[in-house]
């Protein structure tokens, strides 16, 4: 090869078996745009009364120093909060907090010119010359973070005193149960928020969303807004960093609902034991209610007196039981919700997947605490589409094409498991399970071997790639998922391809007629990032291109011939 890396496979090539890293990230016909830079301001309320500052100060016990000599602090009044210098508004209270590369104190200059009238900051940033010299009183506690929250609700008027917030956590699940929420709130005539990794919808109107669940100035701010425009109900994601980092302080939970836990974000949280300490934060008595699956190991350690229970899988101990699960002709499933009464509510769910009955399950019994009966939950459920959930992508080809968001080495042979038992279907008869699959950089390293492992062991082709490569070397992540995948060891074929474009198109290649093919770990995701830009891309969109590209390629047949029949076979890499 003269030390040159070979090209990709093109459509209908053979795929080399076990050979180098077949193509380096090479991002095409995209522009970068810098990941910090140009973002939106976070969305306000139209109208927040002022508030005393005197008033915050005693709220959280901190005492207020003086302020501007021709005021004094006894006079300031904040209207709105935030921890972005960038996004200060006059009347702000700016929390210049301590972070991993600055400190927001470094920052008060800006944020003061912007028309900052206090501020919040730790020791540390109090001795910073800039904070001295702005003018402003100053807020000092050892854990300014720890109180944001507090502070926030207070300065937007406790909005969740007035709105049901309906919190779900757990590892996976999360997405799910929040859109299965608020379909059924819906159902049920109620005037809806939703707040999420896929998006921030507030009284039908979409938004976008950076993080799954919001800094908490941002989160009160939504909640203002959602009060603004009628929402009586909201359906949230809670996840074990906005808990961690006390994001949902303030917050008044009418429900609290746990899906389950497996590993992930240990690069955060260390180990499984604080990662699941964190996670139960949600049911420390500020959620009103607590409903837990009680089929996961970690969630029954949650179930008090109180709990309300669920069991996809039938445990008679448990409030809310699924029966007669059975699968559905247009890929879905459907069952039996039985309720505490004994009541047996038929489901129709869109989703497959002996998980998703857990979830829909869960998502029940969440409604049912707010007075949503399970037979008009169910109506809502009946057709529901979640983004990058096991989407469906069908550009005309013969084969089966999905998207799925699994990231997580338990959340990948869920999926991989569900997708086996597809194919035992009469239409998947001889088919075979080709599965794309990244792992993220700058994020729990330990994960990555399992990931591939739990994989390699469900798929007859296995094409790793690269996700969001972030701040690392895409071929070091590569290659520890290539690890875990040769040690598991894997079922069929193995392969990588560095640049995802170039793996799904591989893998549309290599897909026989009855072949079940899905492209996992990015799900929604619009865009990659990599070496500190983030590029547009959409794993539907990509997958998508690739089915047409191939179809247009070879007008009425298919490249590889039916399952089976694609050079190496299913021997390769056993």
């Amino acid at each position: 090869m003269g030390g040159q890396a070979p090209r990709p496979p093109q459509f209908g090539e053979p795929v080399p078996r076990y050979g180098p890293i077949m193509a380096p990230v090479a991002f095409r016909d995209v522009s970068p745009t810098q990941i910090a830079a140009d973002s939106p301001v976070a969305p306000r309320p139209t109208r927040t009364a002022p508030t005393a500052l005197p008033e915050l100060a005693a709220l959280v016990g901190v005492p207020v120093p003086g302020g501007r000599a021709d005021t004094g602090h006894a006079n300031t009044t904040v209207s709105g909060v935030t921890l972005r210098a960038h996004d200060v508004r006059p009347g702000d209270l700016f929390a210049a907090l301590p972070g991993s590369r600055a400190h927001g104190a470094d920052f008060v200059g800006q944020a003061v010119a912007a028309g900052a009238t206090a501020l919040l900051t730790d020791p540390a940033g109090a001795t910073r010359p800039v904070v001295a010299a702005a003018g402003v009183p100053t807020l000092v506690t050892e854990d300014p973070r720890g109180l944001l929250g507090t502070l926030a609700a207070r300065i937007y008027g406790d909005p969740t005193a007035r709105l049901a917030v309906l919190g779900v956590t757990g590892t996976s699940g999360k997405t799910t149960v929040t859109f299965l929420i608020e379909a059924g709130l819906r159902a049920a005539g109620h005037v809806t928020g939703l707040l999420g990794t896929v998006r921030t919808t507030i009284a039908g109107q979409r938004w976008g969303s950076a993080l799954t669940t919001p800094e908490a100035p941002d989160l009160q701010a939504m909640f203002a807004i959602m009060i603004e425009r009628g929402v009586t109900h909201a359906a949230m994601e809670v996840s074990s960093h906005a808990l961690a980092l006390h994001r949902v302080d303030g917050t008044r939970f009418a429900v609290g609902g746990f899906t389950n836990l497996s590993q992930d974000h240990l690069d955060f949280h260390g180990d499984m034991a604080t990662y699941f300490g964190v996670k139960a934060m949600l049911f420390d008595g500020r959620a009103a209610t607590e409903v837990v699956n009680a089929d996961d190991d970690w969630g029954r350690r949650l179930i008090r007196p109180a709990t309300v229970t669920v069991s996809a899988m039938g445990r008679v101990d448990a409030g809310w039981r699924a029966e007669a699960v059975r699968p559905a002709g247009d890929g879905g499933q459907r069952f039996v919700a039985v309720d505490p009464a004994g009541i047996r509510t038929p489901v129709t769910l869109p989703l497959p997947g002996a998980y998703n009955v857990a979830n829909a399950l869960l998502a029940l019994a969440c409604l049912d605490q707010v007075g949503v009966p399970a037979a008009t939950a169910a109506e809502g459920m009946a057709e529901l589409v979640v983004p990058g959930r096991l989407e469906r992508v069908d550009a005309g080809q013969p084969f089966l094409a999905l998207v799925d968001y699994a990231h997580k080495p338990g959340a990948v042979a869920a999926l991989l498991d569900t997708l086996r038992d597809r194919l035992a279907s009469p239409e998947h008869d001889g088919g075979r399970l080709i599965v794309v699959l990244g792992c993220g950089g700058d994020r729990d390293v330990a994960k990555r071997p399992l990931m591939g492992a739990e994989a390699a062991r469900r798929a007859e082709l296995l094409v790793i790639t690269d996700d969001n490569p972030r701040g690392e070397d895409p071929a070091a992540i590569r290659a520890a998922m290539r690890v875990g995948a040769l040690a598991a060891p894997p079922l069929g074929e193995l392969i990588e391809v560095g640049d995802r474009r170039d793996a799904i198109a591989a893998a549309v290649a290599r897909a026989g007629d009855r072949d079940v093919l899905v492209v996992a770990g990015k799900g929604h995701e619009t865009g990659q990032e990599a070496g500190g830009v983030r590029r547009p891309f959409s794993d539907v969109e990509e997958l998508t291109a690739a089915i047409r590209a191939r179809r247009g390629a070879t007008p009425g047949s298919t490249p590889g011939g039916t399952s089976g029949s694609t050079p190496g076979g299913t021997e390769a890499g056993r």
